[in-house]
């Protein structure tokens, strides 16, 4: 069995310290303004995100050798905009949440539509990192199904033995990530600390809801019906 989480407002907020770091980005690059909010929405993969928001700002695709400067340049701000930011918070109930499922001896991994090192300069902040065995990232595919299933694949090679999708419980605050759960055969539980309303969440699909990772996690893990 295992959990996989998402990242920005399902463990941590950042408080806005990803959209600041972009729009340093396209500041340092090109000299031009950038709100990644309104190209993008929540649950995209960091590529899709930067490629986005330059295709709405500079009114053309970007080249692959900008796109590979802006996620540099994303990634070199990142640091700072975290380690700075007064609105940095972990959310309710994820440390006891992880230790549980530690003690149950499920795996717990992490599915974020975030690049790797994005994920991990997000979590380092409140220590979090030391929790987690695997992930899927928005570094492996644009595809949040296809990355969730990356991510399946790398949980099989910790536990030694391929872990059927239905034993996977992915845990995020937007429809995409319930989509993701879905497209990858794992159950999907919505938990409402972002900007989506619970009944929003089972609108999406969502085999489990949650207010916050402090009420009761389903069964600790609940495999997905066939």
């Amino acid at each position: 069995m295992a959990v996989a989480f998402d990242v920005d407002e399902t463990m941590v907020s950042t408080g806005g310290a990803g959209a600041k770091s972009w729009t340093r980005g396209f500041a340092k690059l090109w000299g031009v303004e950038a709100d990644i909010s309104k190209y993008t929405k929540g649950g995209m993969t960091d590529p899709e995100v930067g490629r986005l928001t330059f295709k709405g700002v500079m009114g053309r695709e970007p080249e692959p050798q900008e796109l590979a400067k802006l996620m540099h340049a994303y990634l070199g701000f990142l640091p700072e905009e975290v380690a700075e930011s007064p609105g940095y918070r972990v959310l309710p109930g994820v440390e006891n949440l992880l230790l549980q499922l530690i003690e149950a001896g499920v795996l717990v991994g992490i599915t974020s539509g975030a690049v790797e090192a994005a994920t991990h300069i997000k979590l380092a902040r409140a220590g979090l990192n030391q929790y987690f065995s695997f992930g899927g990232f928005g570094s492996d595919s644009k595809d949040r199904g296809e990355l969730t299933r990356i991510a399946i694949g790398r949980a099989s090679i910790v536990l030694g033995t391929p872990l059927d999708p239905a034993q996977l419980c992915v845990v995020g605050d937007t429809p995409m990530d319930i989509a993701a759960a879905h497209a990858a055969g794992a159950v999907g539980i919505g938990v409402a600390t972002g900007k989506y309303r619970l009944e929003e969440l089972q609108q999406a699909g969502a085999d489990h809801v949650l207010s916050s990772l402090t009420e009761p996690f389903p069964g600790l893990v609940t495999p997905r019906p066939a």
